[in-house]
């Protein structure tokens, strides 16, 4: 079974197909987020702080950490301030971490101070980038992200992207690097702009369980990309995907309808065993609490309504 072993100094996680569902919390992200660019490059990280307590809490499993906030000189700019980023990050808490960054310097400088066994976000198909980090992750002995595109950009074909995920895996085989350190990213399509992205990625994901047998990630909210009340499709597409072997995705964890779908999905995959963790989770959750309408127990389902009208009519 394809296991993929990450680790802060003192907890260790494992992603894998008969493992609970890997939430890799989003947050720590300036990218779209103009005030928090503003803050992290003026050092105030307070935003930061604030973020990856928040995480924490809702029951992320990891974290993801960038510091990506200019275009303006990132190779000198971005080292430093994701060291910085990190430092702060363990020092709040022991999940393990992903470092995420696009440049190659700023990785090697993450990897120097993260403590434990960090995932590497990311690299890709194409030749410069598997030349420039894959060395990295033989060095630090780490797993990382593949994401299936190359020089050719992003192909709509799932069959090629597929392509790509095994010549990323056949390429890191030559550096010694073992399938089971890499998590395939599969590039989830906006469902509203491709409406076969889903049944796309479906059948993506059984071809990378079953013929590379790697693990899986993906930005979760891509497939719900320009669509109004996203949190829903969301959370109908994380079930979808554990069941078609995904193992992992980069998504907020604090948005409870998501986290919802992600227990419900260990429970029925038998990755929460005896329903422990849902038990723990929602034994106090009162009905509506959350925003939702509380069912009508009078009308609240078929069942429901033929035993009503069965009690109505022997009486």
């Amino acid at each position: 079974m394809t296991r993929t072993v990450v680790a802060s100094a003192t907890r260790e996680i494992v992603i894998g197909f008969d493992q609970p569902f890997c939430v890799i919390g989003e947050r720590i992200n300036p990218t779209g987020r103009k005030k928090l660019a503003a803050e992290m490059i003026a050092g105030d990280f307070s935003t930061v702080e604030k973020d990856v307590l928040a995480q924490v809490a809702a029951g992320a499993t990891m974290l993801d950490v960038n510091a990506g906030v200019t275009a303006v000189n990132p190779n000198e700019t971005e080292p430093p301030l994701l060291v910085r980023t990190l430092e702060i990050v363990q020092g709040l808490t022991d999940l393990p971490l992903s470092i995420d960054s696009s440049v190659t310097a700023a990785i090697e400088a993450g990897l120097q101070v993260a403590k434990g066994r960090p995932l590497i976000n990311s690299v890709t198909g194409e030749e410069e980038k598997l030349e420039a980090i894959l060395p990295l992750v033989k060095k630090y002995n780490v797993p990382v992200v593949a994401i299936s595109n190359d020089e050719t950009g992003i192909s709509e074909d799932p069959d090629v992207r597929f392509e790509v995920a095994r010549k990323i895996v056949r390429h890191a085989a030559d550096y010694g690097i073992p399938a089971h350190d890499i998590v395939v990213d599969p590039l989830v399509m906006p469902i509203g702009a491709m409406g076969s992205a889903g049944q796309q990625v479906f059948r993506l994901l059984r071809r990378l369980r079953e013929e590379l047998e790697v693990n899986t990630t993906c930005g979760l909210s891509n497939i719900s990309f320009g669509l109004p009340h996203r949190h829903g499709i969301n959370a109908a597409f994380i079930p979808m995907v554990i069941a078609a072997g995904m193992t992992s995705a980069i998504m907020n964890p604090c948005r409870p309808q998501e986290m919802e779908a992600v227990r419900g999905a260990n429970v029925l995959t038998g990755a929460d065993p005896n329903c422990g963790e849902w038990i723990m989770t929602y034994r106090d959750h009162k009905p509506g609490a959350d925003g939702a309408v509380a069912a009508t127990p009078a009308s609240g389902g078929r069942r429901g309504g033929r035993e009503g009208r069965r009690r109505s009519q022997a009486s």
